[in-house]
This record gives C-alpha cells, sequence and structure tokens, in this order.
C-alpha cells in the first residue's frame, strides 16, 4: 500500500484497541438485528454476546484487541506512514491517557528495553481487553477471536464475596475515589455500574448494595473500567482551562451552499436480477448475477453466457487480486459487458473500463446523492444503494440521482462478512443468538459470510419504487444449508426507520 501511495498521500495506520469481528465496512448485524448501524457509530455489539452451535456456547464472533505495542516500531520501515491510529470509542480519560502514553514512548525510544518494558506495563493498566497483534507478522497469524474470553473491557480486580443480601469486594488493588467498577457482563444476569466513593485499600473491603440480579453476587466478577487520578485530573483541568482561553470567530457561517445534481433524463432498461454462487439459466423476464469467486477456478472459464452481470466480491485481499484480475479479464475477452463492483476501487481490476457496463453494488454502502454523484465522476453507469436505508432516504435519492438506481429487493444478506472465524465454529452448521435466532456462517474465498435465517422482502413495495424511478430489482440467492429453515417474519430491515 505504501508503495502504491501517490505523491501528497499519506497512510494512517491502526495500532490499538477494540477490534471488529467484521471487515470495516461490511458488517450490518446491529442493524439488521436492531435498527442500530455500525456503518453509523451506533453498534450495540451483537457479536460480543454468548452464541451456541452444536451444544456448545462461547463468544464466538467477539475479538481481543488489537495491540502491535513492540512491533508498532517497524511502521517506522514504511514510508508513508505518518499516524499511528488508537482506537478510543466510548474509553474514557483514564485509557486514552495510557495507552496515548506507552505509544508516544514506543514511538520516541522503542529500542530502549526500559521504555519498552514501560509502555507495556502502562498497556497492561489502560484498562482495555487482552491483546493480539492479529495478522501484522505474517509468519505467526494469530485468531483474534476469543470466544471463552470476556465481552468487556476493564481489569479484573476481584469478585463479589458475601451473603446475597449483603455482598461485598475484596479488591487485589487500591480503589480510589471516582474509580468505575463494572460487576459482571453486560449481557449476563447482574451486571451494572458502580462508582467508588472513598477510598479502598488493597485487600480492603468494599460493600456492594443489593440486588445483583438473577444471579448470585458470589458469581460476578468485578472490573476496573475506568479509573481518574489526581494528576489526570489536573490535565483534564489544565487543558479545559487552555481551550477556555481560545477565542472563536465573530464571523458568520458561510454562505456556501452544495448544490444537488438534477435527475437524470434518459430512458433506462428495468432489470429483475437474480444473483447465485453457481451459474443457473435465467427466466424469461429475469437477468441472472454469478459471484466471480476466487476458490472456484472453473466457473468464469465455463460459464460463457454474455448476460450475465459478474459480480465483484465486497472484500479482496491483496493475495486474491492477481486472480480476481485474471478471471475478469477472462470474460471481458469472451463477451460480457455487465459487472457489479463491491468496492468503487475495483475499477483498477479492469483494463478498459470505459467499453463497459459497470454498476457499484450494495456492498459500496452508497447513501446519498453525493455518493451516486461521485460514483457518476468514477464511470460508473449506475448504482444499488445500500439495502440499509429507509423509505424516505431511498425516494430522497432517487429524485436527485444523476444515475440510474438499483436496490436489494429480497434475498440473503449477511449479518457480517470476516476474514477469520472460531476454531470452535463450523461453517454450514445453524448457529442460535442469545435470543433464539438462527444464523449459519460459510466461506468464500478467504472471508466469511454469516447469515440470519430470514430475508431481506420488499418485494410489496416494488411497484412503488418502480413508479419513483427504480430500475433495478436485486434478488441475493444462497444455498441454504442442512438445518436451515428460513423464518416467516417481515423482511423490511430498516424500511420503516429513519437512519439520519
Amino acid at each position: 500500500l505504501s508503495d502504491a501511495c501517490p505523491e501528497n498521500l499519506s497512510l494512517e495506520v491502526f495500532v490499538h484497541g477494540a477490534l471488529c469481528y467484521g471487515v470495516s465496512g461490511r458488517c450490518y448485524w446491529s442493524s439488521y438485528f436492531g435498527g442500530k448501524s455500525g456503518l453509523r457509530g451506533r453498534c450495540v455489539q451483537p457479536c460480543r454476546r454468548v452464541y451456541s452451535q452444536g451444544g456448545g456456547t462461547g463468544r464466538f464472533f467477539s475479538c481481543m484487541d488489537l495491540s502491535l505495542d513492540v512491533l508498532s516500531r517497524v511502521l517506522y520501515t514504511v514510508p508513508g506512514i505518518s499516524a499511528w491510529k488508537i482506537e478510543g470509542r466510548k474509553k474514557g480519560p483514564h485509557y486514552v491517557y495510557y495507552t496515548v502514553s506507552a505509544y508516544k514512548l514506543l514511538r520516541d525510544s522503542g529500542n530502549d528495553p526500559a521504555s519498552k518494558k514501560n509502555a507495556l506495563e502502562l498497556l497492561e493498566r489502560s484498562l482495555g481487553r487482552k491483546g493480539t497483534h492479529y495478522n501484522f507478522l505474517p509468519q505467526r497469524p494469530w485468531n483474534p477471536v476469543s470466544p471463552d474470553g470476556r465481552t468487556g473491557s476493564g481489569l479484573l480486580i476481584g469478585k463479589v464475596q458475601g451473603a446475597a443480601q449483603n455482598p461485598y469486594l475484596v479488591p487485589v488493588e487500591e480503589l480510589l475515589p471516582g474509580d468505575l467498577l463494572r460487576i459482571g457482563y453486560e449481557d449476563e444476569g447482574g451486571s451494572g455500574l458502580l462508582r467508588v466513593g472513598k477510598f479502598v485499600p488493597k485487600k480492603g473491603r468494599l460493600y456492594i448494595k443489593p440486588p445483583l440480579g438473577k444471579k448470585r453476587g458470589s458469581e460476578l466478577p468485578v472490573f476496573l473500567a475506568d479509573r481518574r487520578e489526581k494528576a489526570l485530573d489536573e490535565m483534564i483541568k489544565e487543558l479545559e482551562g487552555e481551550a477556555d482561553k481560545i477565542s472563536f470567530s465573530d464571523k458568520q457561517a458561510s454562505p456556501v451552499m452544495l448544490k444537488l445534481t438534477e435527475r437524470y433524463n434518459y430512458k433506462t432498461a428495468a432489470y429483475e436480477m437474480h444473483v447465485y454462487r453457481k451459474y443457473t439459466k435465467p427466466g424469461k423476464e429475469t437477468t441472472a448475477g454469478l459471484w466471480i469467486d476466487v476458490n472456484n477456478p472453473d466457473k468464469a472459464e465455463t460459464t460463457v453466457d454474455r448476460t450475465i452481470w459478474w459480480w465483484l466480491p465486497p472484500v479482496i485481499w491483496p493475495e486474491e487480486e492477481k486472480e480476481i484480475k485474471r478471471k475478469v479479464s477472462h470474460v471481458v475477452r469472451n463477451g460480457c459487458r455487465n459487472f457489479v463492483l463491491n468496492a468503487p476501487w475495483q475499477t483498477a481490476l479492469f483494463d478498459a473500463p470505459d467499453i463497459l457496463n459497470l454498476w457499484t453494488g450494495p456492498f459500496c454502502n452508497i447513501s446519498n446523492v453525493l455518493a451516486v454523484k461521485m460514483m457518476q465522476t468514477l464511470g460508473f453507469s449506475g448504482v444499488i444503494l445500500s439495502p440499509e436505508l429507509g423509505q424516505d432516504d431511498y425516494m430522497l435519492i432517487m429524485k436527485k440521482s444523476p444515475l440510474p438506481l438499483g436496490m436489494v429487493i429480497s434475498g440473503n444478506w449477511p449479518l457480517t462478512i470476516s476474514r477469520v472465524i472460531s476454531e470452535q465454529v463450523k461453517t454450514q452448521l445453524p448457529l442460535i443468538s442469545p435470543k433464539g435466532e438462527l444464523a449459519w456462517a460459510a466461506g468464500y474465498g478467504s472471508n466469511y459470510w454469516v447469515y440470519p435465517n430470514w430475508k431481506i422482502d420488499l418485494t410489496d413495495k416494488k411497484k412503488e419504487l418502480k413508479k419513483a424511478g427504480f430500475s433495478m430489482f436485486v434478488h441475493l440467492i444462497e444455498q441454504l444449508p442442512p438445518g436451515i429453515e428460513m423464518k416467516k417474519r417481515e423482511g423490511r430491515w430498516n424500511w420503516d426507520l429513519s437512519l439520519s
């Protein structure tokens, strides 16, 4: 990536913090289950819950925190990297101070053994989760999924003891006034937060007001979730004082207004497209789509139907690019001209994209008119909008879209797409969520797709959407594994919601 960067473009590298199970921009779990979009910063982390499969249970999709720690020094040898990113969503000042201090030490004195040791101690005390190097060292890849690990961050400080009517904690180290304790886990009975009111010495006793929920108090672990040391509080006050001195201009807001495009005014063909993993001859009034699969060497070579729309995978890793490009070139040479790209950069896989009919796929997450306009400037002929949108969003975009639009009208939509899978999870077998919802995992290429057992189904809205001007209606078809039956339930997803 560094070698490919044009002049004046630098890279930011994620070095520490919470890892999502799904590939960035490819997780719809929270949105699909409850209308809380992870793509909009509202994820409720259903991946960190306890799931079951074949009699076994675990946090099959819960990842450890990424922690490059002492390995981050290696990044100095990579030209073009100008920033290290430390994730801090919902983290307190203590976490920010300790992690930033640690990586400043590693940046400035990473070759000094004493500084390395000090940095690791700071990270240990930062109140995060257990760390992993993940795939940073290709010769030593590390599966970040921790099925038996805890779901929340924090430092284990002890367990609740005593009778249920008078529970208490004996901390393994001193507690300071203002410390925030988390009792138990969020997805288990009896969890809660407790603010420490006064100093408690190491191996002292802190009484906890009952009730503690369904679980007996003695079964609940207690974590130090946040801390405000005196020195840190003084630092925050000093920063607040400096911020108060900043004067803001009295100038009025900029009068510049973004002008939305006018809707395209040319006639377009309407498509009813069914997208398959294996070639299926289309019906009289439908069009067939077919996924390009890096692990199926014969599909692109043996399928010569020139009417097919070829769908590129939402995630293509560097080691897969060469094979995907070879397959793309083969079908183009055989006369195929219709492609759905699920990441805008995938135009680079084509030698002559200008002569082709390229649409952006639903995994591009296009969700506003300006994004559609950008796809037009990149040479796309049409856009299949994000299926995460609501009715009002679809109609608003259609009114001003400079390109023909499509949408996923029905079919199997993944909860998430990931590069990893727990060693305890078997593909093509039922997975059960804490609320009894069924799902299954399937491997395609280097990725694992997790599907729920109910479909998107907006087919009853097709007439309304056609009238509004939509011209492509996509049906995503997946072969169901044994033991999975699709649930008969409403599949409108966010149609009736507003995510704006």
